[in-house]
């Protein structure tokens, strides 16, 4: 289960991902659960990314809520 910290940073992910900071501690926790990637920064920043479980995650909170 996710927490509302953890919820509430995949949903900026989704849509902000320059607000995010790399070394986020909620990061670490999507980055585990695979619902978010982490890609080598070609230049600056390392990319943040949603994957498609985090998607998935994503669509059933909004179906709930």
């Amino acid at each position: 289960m996710l927490s509302h910290h953890e919820l509430s940073t995949l949903l900026l992910l989704k849509d902000a991902t320059e607000h995010i900071e790399p070394d986020c501690l909620e990061l670490g926790a999507l980055r585990d659960l695979q619902l978010v990637e982490v890609e080598p920064p070609e230049s600056g920043q390392p990319l943040l990314r949603v994957t498609q479980r985090g998607y998935a995650v994503l669509r059933a909170f909004a179906r709930a809520a």
